[in-house]
């Protein structure tokens, strides 16, 4: 056993190696509470109350599946988290890009300043701005519509996003912008034809946090929604079970297929996600 420890190389292939299981390890347990979602959805009323659990069930019922979307207003709420999620996005790449752009490449008095102002502003909790966003809301009219959950994601989509996004635009070097300002293009030209053709990765890796948090944010809607016809389904799942009883099976399956969305976006832009974490965390 020793001599394995003798050798350099060694030494650092068990140590990767003991990473990778370490890995694993946390892996399994982030994706075991999917695996039990999965699991309980396809289960026969009768194993739901099992003990010991059955993780794997057989045979699947996939009857599940149809009772939930017969019994549950699935796509009702589906309709309206895809509004949210959509406007959202829409937003967040429209204004987020276009504030960072004047934050990094645009030289003007107080930059610097009205940056760390727009970046002390995430040392604010969420709790002390709830009462008077929603007065300014109940103000506007705005109350049980979708427009204090999209609305806000067109005014720059918060500031860990820019801060995101110009800490990418950083590593754009100056001498590029430079050179367009040389051949007569303006600050709106450079930003769309130089900037933003370079900028794929970080506005997929912005686009992955935006939808999560629109596909998932419960608070928002609970507060500016009174209509249950308008909730989306991170609002609408919990009646599922105030209103319909306990059917587990039911539910999961209607999670399930509510996952589902986050896991494509995922798997689409894999590759473009990773490359813009690696660059967003350049140092300046």
């Amino acid at each position: 056993m020793l001599e394995l420890f003798k050798s350099k190389e060694k030494r650092a292939f068990l140590f990767r190696n003991l990473v990778r299981l370490i890995l694993i390890f946390i892996t399994f347990i982030y994706i075991l509470p999917f695996i039990w979602m999965l699991s309980t959805s396809f289960k026969a009323d009768r194993e739901l109350y099992l003990f010991p659990p059955k993780w794997f069930p057989w045979p699947l019922v996939w009857e599940n599946y149809n009772k939930a979307l017969q019994r549950f207003p699935f796509f009702k709420y589906l309709r309206n988290s895809v509004i949210i999620t959509g406007g959202s996005l829409l937003g967040v790449l429209i204004s987020c890009p276009l504030v960072a752009y004047g934050f990094s490449k645009i030289r003007w008095k107080g930059r610097d300043f009205f940056f760390y102002l727009m970046l002390s502003t995430m040392m604010l909790p969420g709790a002390v701005t709830i009462i008077p966003t929603f007065m300014i809301f109940k103000t506007l009219g705005w109350i049980n519509t979708y427009l204090p959950l999209i609305v806000p994601s067109f005014l720059g989509g918060g500031a860990g996003l820019i801060f995101l996004v110009r800490q990418f635009f950083n590593t754009i070097p100056d001498d590029l912008v430079d050179a367009a300002r040389v051949d007569g293009a303006g600050d709106l030209q450079i930003y769309l034809r130089v900037i933003l053709p370079l900028a794929k990765p970080v506005l997929f890796l912005i686009s992955l946090f935006t939808f999560l948090g629109a596909w998932n944010n419960y608070f928002g809607p609970l507060i500016y929604l009174t209509d249950e016809s308008k909730y989306p389904l991170a609002l609408g799942l919990p009646t599922f079970f105030s209103l319909y009883g306990t059917y587990w099976n039911q539910m999961m399956a209607c999670a399930t297929m509510t996952v589902i969305p986050t896991i494509i976006f995922f798997v689409i832009a894999q590759r473009y996600l990773i490359e813009g974490i690696k660059i967003t965390g350049i140092k300046e």
